[in-house]
């Protein structure tokens, strides 16, 4: 069976160019999930690999659609190949069936582990240098929608989800929850300050 494992990191982005990619390998099976691959606990990706059977044959579109990191993806590939399970990328033209695929599998999924750690490094060089000239304000402050106090109460009294008050005020799950987090903060902050008061 020809399986095709489609990832794309936030709702936002669109999966349908992976897709297209992927339709010439005659597709018999899709598994499309919209999440960061910081690790391999997704839902769709664990399906994938439970689904696969001998002789199937996984076709992605990069390497960085199945993980970021050199142990995740060498991990992937080792259970693959242990289920006789083959695996195709689009980009780097590469079957993992072959001996050359095998190597320059471990040489790209090394490079590309390489070329993030570097920039998450300049990043943090970047960081303190803006911090030491004082011009570094860390993230934006997230600023709550009009209708914020209205919608709490009824989601406080529970007359309505966490979906739905997310729907009314046309927030992301992790925006939501942030800002929900950042009350109980303000919550327990102003207890403290009016308990020692008294």
């Amino acid at each position: 069976m020809n399986i095709a494992y489609v990832r794309v990191s936030t709702i936002e982005q669109n999966e349908e160019r992976q897709k297209v990619a992927l339709e010439k390998h005659n597709i018999d099976k899709w598994f499309i999930e919209k999440v960061s691959a910081k690790d391999t606990n997704r839902p769709q990706l664990q399906l994938m690999l439970e689904f696969a059977r001998e002789g199937d044959c996984i076709y992605i579109h990069d390497f960085s659609r199945l993980a970021r990191s050199t142990k995740d993806l060498l991990s992937i590939v080792e259970d693959l190949q242990r289920k006789k399970v083959q695996l195709v990328s689009n980009k780097e033209n590469l079957d993992t069936s072959t001996p050359t695929g095998k190597l320059m599998l471990t040489m790209i999924a090394a490079i590309n582990q390489f070329e993030r750690e570097n920039l998450l490094e300049r990043q943090r060089e970047g960081i303190q240098i803006a911090k030491s000239k004082g011009l570094y304000k860390g993230r934006p402050s997230i600023e709550k929608p009009y209708n914020w106090n209205e919608v709490m109460e009824l989601y406080n009294n529970r007359k309505i989800t966490a979906r739905e008050a997310m729907k009314r005020m046309k927030l992301k799950t992790t925006t939501f929850y942030k800002l929900l987090k950042n009350e109980k903060l303000k919550e327990v902050k102003d207890y403290l300050i009016l308990k020692d008061d008294v």
